[in-house]
């Protein structure tokens, strides 16, 4: 009898605001990892406002891209997530999406307990774990919940809080450039040495199989600070005093680089060019008008 082989385990993060009306790049993608025209998606759209409007809109573009079966769980707190019946869907789907939104809720409403596990224990099944915006976010063990913008890192600027752990010693961060979020990430890897830090922008997701190789897709870049050897004054600058940080080796990865998170090196680049021309929906804010968009 042959011998059984590991699942591959995909995660696909993505910066938030990915396209959802043109060549949806990124989402065709989550739905090719998920089984295609033989997948069972679920939605979480719990760190949104706007939960009927998330589920609308990723229901309607999964379904275009040839999803049979789109369905939804959306916990209100954490007795919720404890139900047996919302573990089950999970436990039954080949891909998860989780939406972007408050990701300090989704640590408050599904980590450890048995939807999160069940989130868990997907991953290692081998279905594919999805997240943009503040769905990216939940993904590290370490989660950026809350802090300021801008391109000085500064003591204290930030604050990490307990993610999923799906992709360890990774701090992750969503709307990157965007956002202007540099600062905020340097000071926590500054910090936190021993821990690679990752900006995503916006639509861009970075795609991790089995915990070590990551490709990169979409119309922007997945920014990777390793601070393991730099020199900092985290240990000693008051707060709010910008931080020096000096040595630390930082990469700038587009579509089409593929990345070794456990060396933190470079393995391969193809030179793509995105198309990014495209509509991009921003998150909640925007997610009214994608939802009117795609009922046309």
């Amino acid at each position: 009898m042959p011998e059984r082989s590991d699942p591959r385990r995909s995660l696909l993060i993505i910066g938030g605001a990915e396209d959802k009306i043109g060549r949806v790049t990124i989402l065709r993608r989550f739905v090719r990892l998920a089984g295609g025209r033989k997948s069972n998606i679920v939605v979480i759209p719990t760190a949104s406002s706007m939960a009927d409007e998330v589920i609308e809109v990723y229901s309607t573009v999964f379904t275009r891209l040839g999803c049979p079966s789109v369905g939804s769980v959306d916990p209100q707190s954490r007795v919720d997530s404890s139900s047996e019946e919302l573990a089950e869907r999970i436990d039954a789907a080949s891909g998860i999406f989780i939406s972007g939104g408050n990701q300090l809720k989704l640590s408050q409403l599904i980590v450890g307990t048995p939807l999160g596990k069940a989130i868990l224990r997907a991953h290692e099944r081998g279905a594919v774990i999805a997240g943009t915006s503040a769905g990216a976010s939940i993904m590290s063990q370490f989660m950026i919940s809350m802090g300021e913008e801008g391109v000085t890192p500064r003591q204290r600027a930030s604050q990490l809080t307990q993610g999923l752990g799906l992709v360890p010693g990774v701090i992750i961060d969503q709307h990157f450039d965007q956002r202007s979020r540099y600062g905020r990430l340097l000071s926590l890897v500054a910090g936190s040495p021993s821990l690679l830090g990752m900006g995503i922008d916006e639509d861009t997701a970075a795609e991790i199989t089995n915990g070590r190789e990551m490709t990169i897709i979409g119309s922007g870049a997945v920014f990777v600070v390793d601070a393991r050897m730099a020199q900092t004054d985290a240990h000693e600058a008051r707060r709010d005093a910008p931080l020096l940080v000096t040595g630390a080796v930082v990469h700038s990865l587009p579509y089409g680089a593929t990345f070794d998170l456990e060396t933190a090196t470079l393995t391969d680049f193809v030179e793509r060019h995105a198309d990014v021309a495209v509509t991009a929906a921003k998150d909640q804010h925007d997610t009214a008008t994608a939802a009117a968009a795609l009922r046309h």
